[in-house]
């Protein structure tokens, strides 16, 4: 977004005005109002428009900063349309149930919260859903708790936890997506360059519940024999259906382009559906678009499966549009380059600006509590500071998935803090000393940053 050109100088006391005045509208209208994040972006926009006017700025440039603005997530679109292919080829290919099969069967009455970390992590990735995670699978864990008496907040911060990283890890993610799409990074690039965050976050995390674990026996399974019992009723559960995740591997293994190795992937899924389901083409076509509609009879699973389809798409690319849009008109009327100007002058070591960009992170989602303008906005406004000190987007990228996706559920009056804390009836503040992971991975990208390892630069130093 640097390349839009600045229409008018704003002062700082203008830019901050304009920016608290942002904050406070999304903020209070998702955490007082429960508005979906679409409709105060729109009058933060008609806000920034009327500045702009009152600047005497043609309304035909603030347009066009706009239109640049979000053609900049247009790579970041196109994922997403397949991503919403794959889920639904996945399900009805039966890749998702057998993994999530294979997942429930970890369950066991040794080291309860880790487990439920692991289990969770799984399902996370698999269907790339932190909140569907914590709905289902976290719900059902919570009741195990509850029944033989453990720990209620540790069990939460465990589901949190390993949902959060299989969010973040998953290439079914729309947060994952977003911010590879945002600095123009390869999806499969981005994930394997989180890893070196992200996995010892994982490897803590997993010591430390398994520290927290009590000793227990014995165990009722019940709830997770019923999830199984429903999934194999879907006659969707089949070793084969693992062939679409074995292709994917290989695929990115290859360094085959995201875009490409998403359609051979949805595609290897659609093909295996036909060894054990009986889609006509018109029923095909409908669960490509509109997603697939599970029947089981049980609640989570049904949940759990009905997901997928081009039209799942369609919250998120319209608050991206949206958001990118809004960025447009900061960068244009000047209001972004004004307040970074005033830190530039600290932000001149690799270590400051990867400590910048994710304090930047972590207070939009602290401000707004949206964990989608704090990958956008972010990505945005620090694009240009990774660039001149020859730091590959990759480096940004990781950052803003660090300190921006997974801050959120520790945000009380976050979108994800309120629907965590209402789903599994444990507030935030109780789960959040036990959601390590979360805790950790900001402390460590920042960390890395300033001892300058696992950083990837764009040319020699």
């Amino acid at each position: 977004m640097f390349s839009i050109e600045q229409k008018t100088k704003p002062s700082f006391f203008e830019s901050v005005l304009l920016v608290v005045a942002i904050i406070f509208i999304i903020s209070i209208s998702i955490s007082k109002f429960g508005a979906t994040p679409h409709i105060p972006i729109i009058f933060s926009i008609f806000l920034l428009i009327t500045y702009g006017l009152l600047k005497k700025v043609p309304f035909a440039d603030l347009q066009s900063s706009m239109s640049a603005g979000a053609s900049a997530g247009m790579g970041a679109v196109y994922i997403f349309i397949l991503i919403g292919l794959l889920i639904s080829g996945w399900i009805i290919g039966g890749t998702i149930p057998t993994l999530l099969y294979y997942g429930f069967s970890f369950v066991s009455p040794s080291f309860f919260f880790a487990i439920v970390f692991i289990v969770t992590g799984i399902i996370g990735i698999v269907i790339g859903s932190s909140l569907t995670t914590v709905a289902t699978v976290g719900v059902a864990f919570i009741g195990i708790a509850s029944a033989l008496d453990i720990s209620i907040a540790i069990t939460a911060g465990a589901i949190v936890s390993g949902a959060f990283f299989g969010d973040k890890m998953s290439p079914l993610s729309d947060t994952t997506t977003l911010a590879a799409g945002t600095v123009n990074v390869d999806l499969f690039e981005h994930i394997k360059n989180m890893g070196w965050t992200t996995i010892p976050a994982f490897i803590i995390t997993l010591i430390f519940y398994a520290a927290l674990s009590p000793s227990i026996e014995v165990i009722d399974t019940s709830i997770i024999n019923e999830y199984k019992t429903g999934l194999l009723t879907t006659n969707l559960v089949h070793g084969y259906a693992l062939l679409p995740l074995i292709i994917l591997i290989a695929c990115t293994l290859f360094k085959i382009p995201a875009f490409i190795t998403l359609a051979i992937s949805a595609i290897s899924g659609i093909v295996i559906s036909y060894f054990h389901a009986s889609l006509s083409l018109t029923g095909l076509f409908k669960v490509l678009y509109s997603g697939y509609v599970s029947t089981v009879g049980i609640e989570s699973i049904d949940e759990l499966l009905t997901r997928g389809g081009v039209s799942s798409m369609f919250f998120t690319i319209f608050l991206v549009i949206l958001s990118l849009s809004m960025g447009g008109l900061l960068f244009a009327l000047g209001i972004i380059q004004t307040l970074l100007s005033k830190v530039s002058t600290i932000l001149n070591s690799v270590g400051s600006v990867i400590t910048g960009s994710a304090l930047t992170a972590i207070s939009i989602n602290t401000l707004v509590g949206e964990q989608y303008l704090s990958i956008l906005l972010t990505g945005e406004a620090f694009k240009e500071k990774f660039r001149e000190l020859s730091l590959h987007p990759k480096n940004l990228s990781r950052v803003m998935e660090d300190a921006g996706t997974v801050v959120n559920p520790l945000v009380p009056w976050s979108v994800c803090g309120l629907f965590i804390a209402s789903t599994l009836e444990v507030s935030t503040l109780e789960y959040l000393p036990y959601t390590l992971f979360c805790l950790i991975c900001p402390i460590l990208t920042i960390l890395f940053g300033w001892l300058n390892v696992t950083l990837t630069y764009t040319k020699e130093d």
